[in-house]
């Protein structure tokens, strides 16, 4: 029987079940008929809210920006005055939140889709690109803190490990292992090391 969500609960329903989709047939699969049958809605419910594809699209960007942040909890990384302990726990934990169980394995299968068609539409691109800004604008802060000389280059460096990290233990080649904390504490402490450390001896 169709649910009866309703305002906001309805646009998190249809928005959620988007994602879920991506995840689960990728993104030929996302359309909106597809959307109102998984979310078990009446017919026409989820173009009555996003007319178009691209409309489709940004909701899901949005809910992804949404859900990744209460995963990543950017409030918990470690203020200016921590340690770089902290900083190396506080990624560690991060990384491991979306790695170790399969709920949030799925919403980076959805965001390695939603980061492909971005590519292909500009319309959207902006959309993802505001979204990931509230993830980076923190890490380059800690790089500045923590006595960077380039702190932008480092934060690329830090992202790039992080999003390498995630998308080998879901879709590459060590999808089938899954890193402990106390490996991905190790790694993120390498990496720091090296791109700080580095700076202090110049």
């Amino acid at each position: 029987m169709p649910v009866r969500a309703t305002g906001s609960a309805r646009t998190e329903l249809i928005a959620d079940t988007a994602l879920a989709l991506l995840a689960e047939r990728g993104m030929r699969g996302l359309t909106h008929r597809a959307v109102d049958e998984a979310a078990g809605l009446p017919l026409g419910s989820t173009s009555n809210h996003a007319r178009t594809r691209q409309a489709l699209l940004e909701t899901a960007v949005r809910r992804q920006a949404e859900r990744e942040n209460d995963v990543l909890t950017p409030r918990e990384l470690p203020g200016p005055a921590d340690d770089r302990d902290s900083l190396v726990t506080g990624l560690a934990l991060a990384l491991h939140r979306f790695l170790a169980g399969d709920t949030h394995r799925d919403l980076l299968l959805s965001r390695y889709e939603l980061a492909l068609e971005a590519t292909r539409r500009p319309e959207l691109r902006t959309y993802y690109d505001t979204a990931g800004a509230q993830f980076r604008e923190p890490l380059t802060a800690l790089m500045v803190a923590a006595g960077s000389k380039e702190p932008e280059r480092h934060t690329l460096s830090l992202v790039a490990w992080c999003d390498g990290m995630m998308f080998s233990c879901v879709a590459g080649s060590y999808h089938a292992a899954t890193p402990t904390l106390d490996e991905l504490r190790a790694g993120a402490a390498e990496l720091l090391r090296g791109m700080l450390d580095g700076d202090a001896q110049e």
